[in-house]
């Protein structure tokens, strides 16, 4: 399956995946410097719900991009409703 995206649609998710990985550029520091093990986890939370959102973003475009399809076949649309239930399931 593939998920044809427009840089528009991608901007939010790409800064969303920024912000992640400026977390854990700051979870990695916070490591080597000996900060409190709930100060961390709390961060890997952030960071992990950010990637999370990141994904369930790229699927519901996805989506959307599918509903707009209309004229699949039946099969094509089974298919498709098995892989991106998958792909959520992966994400939960």
């Amino acid at each position: 399956m593939e998920l044809e995206m427009a840089a528009d649609e991608l901007k939010p998710v790409l800064n969303r995946l920024r912000r992640a990985q400026g977390q854990i550029a700051g979870i990695i520091k916070m490591i080597e410097e000996g900060r409190d093990c709930e100060a961390v986890i709390t961060q890997l939370a952030a960071a992990s719900r950010a990637l999370d959102r990141a994904g369930f973003a790229i699927i519901a475009t996805g989506l959307q991009h599918c509903m707009a399809e209309g004229g699949q076949a039946a099969g094509d649309r089974d298919q498709m409703r098995t892989r991106l239930e998958e792909l959520f399931l992966s994400l939960a």
